[in-house]
């Protein structure tokens, strides 16, 4: 584990980077978290499982906290300013010398989803995208509907704001390739379903990015 400081334009946000074990360069993802303004961090419990087991399958994860947020300088921006966010940290990482900037993707976890998707489906140096509890808005269907990159949904069963049946409708509306995995028993929070969540990430990016 690494901490470290990367720019995005005029800020200074606070970035976590995960390495394997071994040699790289290694593929890499990007991890996006969920709400700021209800105690949303890098430091959350599915982001933290994504990462140890990305870094098992021998990818690196980076974290990081977006504008306000932690030590990352700057304000809230509505999940629009958050979007350039996410492009910084693509940057960062593609130019690192441990990770090959051929082999990257992005994961984001409720509003980080939401604020990952555009720029994931966009940005070329983003090769896949996984959705964790993605907010069920026709903002994000129309993107999803226009995204030709692999992606894999997460939902789950249990969630209070994300029902079933909506999660459905986004994976049915999504472009292909896609995955949709449903954890039957889980909340918004994941608690106690971590590992499997994060197993099932690690997996997609093995078979997408790797």
């Amino acid at each position: 584990m690494k901490h470290l400081s990367f720019p995005c334009g005029n800020l200074k946000l606070e970035g976590l980077r995960r390495l394997p074990d071994g040699d790289g360069p290694f593929p890499g993802v990007v991890l996006c978290h969920p709400h700021p303004l209800y105690g949303g961090s890098m430091d959350n419990n599915v982001v933290m499982a994504v990462a140890s087991a990305l870094a098992g399958k021998g990818i690196i994860a980076f974290m990081f906290n977006f504008r306000g947020v932690g030590g990352s300088q700057g304000s809230f921006g509505n999940g629009i300013d958050e979007q350039q966010d996410v492009a910084a940290a693509l940057g960062w990482i593609s130019a690192q010398p441990q990770a090959d900037p051929h082999k990257l993707g992005v994961m984001g976890y409720s509003f980080g989803a939401a604020v990952a998707l555009p720029v994931a489906c966009t940005d070329e140096r983003a090769k896949a995208l996984a959705l964790v509890s993605l907010p069920a808005e026709l903002a994000q269907i129309d993107e999803i509907r226009q995204c030709k990159k692999p992606k894999l949904f997460i939902s789950g069963g249990r969630d209070p704001f994300i029902p079933r049946s909506k999660a459905e409708e986004m994976y049915e509306a999504a472009a292909q390739p896609k995955q949709f995995h449903l954890v039957p028993n889980a909340d918004h929070f994941w608690c106690g379903f971590e590992q499997e969540l994060a197993a099932k990430v690690a997996d997609f990016f093995s078979q997408t990015i790797t």
